[in-house]
């Protein structure tokens, strides 16, 4: 009989210098560990109202029933070889007809890269056009911006964005950092505050990409801008989504958009991304790609190609879709605004696109039932999951600086009953507060 070899008694770390420089210094998702521990929390039997993750439970919302049996009928077709490292053509073209139909912008197939999801596009967009050392402008709350820009060596430039411009750059925030700068990264709506880009604050920036590309023709490598759209279909109300190509066409050289199915259809786990640009950076890109084999499932892709071709079936689930999300937004926006008007020291903005909500518990300084001082963003998040039981994300896992009593609330994975017993559990968490 061979011996069992007892492997952990052999991983002694006493050596130095076991990790790269760039993994030394990479911390690990906020998002995740905290939702981690609510987990746990659940698993102890907590009935818990967990707003933290920026996905979709299956019981709340699923992926379209059209979706679902194209991948199985797919599968059961023998679709599961390797795909093309680009993309299969079916999507591809189907994706470039869906920009032609709802944006009016006609890319070639041979501008258009499919992924296993946006990360991988982000994270390969980010190396193929950054250098270390390069300036990356990024404005906060955003979504991990500054661990892509760790991850290539970059020097980041977070622009902090103010409640009165809904958490997003204006063209005067980042007129000052353009100058030298490689890529700008926006996000509409945008994760974490579920807001959105108006026309003419759009325009400003777009303008400003322009007039810096101009100033640098023949003399400067371009300024490119990152324009991850991976929530426009999901808007709601008077909100309409633009983008930068169809605002400016003049643009499209520098414009890269990330998208997929992940959010607009609740298809986080079917994992197919997209990026459109230029062909020249996505032809890069697409060769970094096929050295990660970061592809999405051939099934998968297929699948996804025959429902972007069914624009009544797209319409149909987002009547639904997109009802059940708002009606959670708006209950929590009215909640939180309820006791606003009772007077306790909350806030939160209407919701305009995404899952999220933006909401304030402007604690910092108060005193909590056990006679200490919230003095940080962190004490109150701790407080409200175990008092009320209401998981939240605070703005610091988005880069954001300052305990200014900022937090993101995520509704894609929870139902209108959960947030109806919740709001009663904050308020008595509240009236605890001095």
């Amino acid at each position: 009989m061979e011996t069992l070899i007892n492997v952990q008694s052999h991983l002694k770390y006493e050596e130095t210098g076991r990790f790269s420089a760039m993994a030394d210094g990479l911390s690990g998702s906020e998002i995740l560990k905290i939702a981690s521990e609510i987990r746990a929390m659940a698993a102890q039997g907590h009935k818990m109202c967990n707003l933290t993750v920026g996905d979709f439970s299956p019981t709340e919302f699923r992926i379209p029933l059209f979706l679902e049996e194209a991948i199985h009928r797919h599968y059961q077709n023998g679709q599961t070889n390797y795909p093309p490292f680009e993309g299969v053509t079916e999507l591809r073209s189907a994706i470039r007809k869906f920009y032609i139909d709802r944006f009016q912008l006609d890319y070639p197939e041979k501008s258009i890269i499919v992924c296993g999801g946006a990360r991988p596009i982000i994270y390969s967009l980010f190396r193929t056009v950054v250098s270390r050392g390069d300036k990356v402008v990024f404005p906060t709350p955003s979504w991990n911006n500054h661990y892509y820009t760790h991850m290539v060596g970059a020097n980041g430039i977070p622009i902090q964005c103010r409640a009165e411009n809904a958490f997003l750059p204006t063209r005067d925030l980042l007129k000052d950092h353009v100058k030298d700068a490689r890529l700008i990264t926006l996000n509409s709506p945008l994760n974490p505050t579920g807001t959105a880009f108006t026309r003419e604050a759009l325009e400003g920036i777009c303008d400003l990409v322009l007039e810096e590309n101009r100033s640098r023709e023949g003399k400067q490598r371009p300024l490119y801008l990152l324009f991850d759209q991976i929530y426009w279909m999901l808007t709601f109300g008077k909100t309409t989504h633009f983008n930068p190509v169809s605002l400016r066409p003049e643009l499209a050289p520098y414009v890269i958009f990330v998208d997929g199915i992940s959010k607009a259809f609740a298809a986080t786990g079917v994992r197919v991304g997209w990026s459109v640009g230029p062909d020249d950076i996505i032809q890069r890109m697409s060769a970094m790609l096929t050295h990660v084999g970061a592809w999405a499932p051939r099934a998968e892709q297929m699948g996804a190609a025959d429902l972007l071709m069914q624009p009544a079936v797209i319409e149909d689930y987002h009547k639904t879709m997109k009802t059940g999300l708002e009606t959670r937004l708006d209950l929590l926006h009215k909640g939180i605004s309820d006791l606003e008007r009772l007077g306790f020291p909350v806030m939160s903005i209407v919701p305009m696109g995404a899952i999220y909500l933006t909401a304030r518990f402007n604690l910092i300084g108060k005193k909590n039932p056990n006679g200490g001082i919230f003095t940080t963003n962190e004490e109150i998040r701790k407080y409200l999951l175990n008092e009320a039981q209401f998981g939240v994300v605070h703005f610091q896992a988005f880069g954001y600086e300052g305990d200014t009593g900022w937090f993101r609330l995520s509704v894609g994975a929870v139902s209108i009953k959960d947030i109806e017993a919740a709001l009663p559990r904050v308020k008595a968490a509240l009236e605890k507060i001095k």
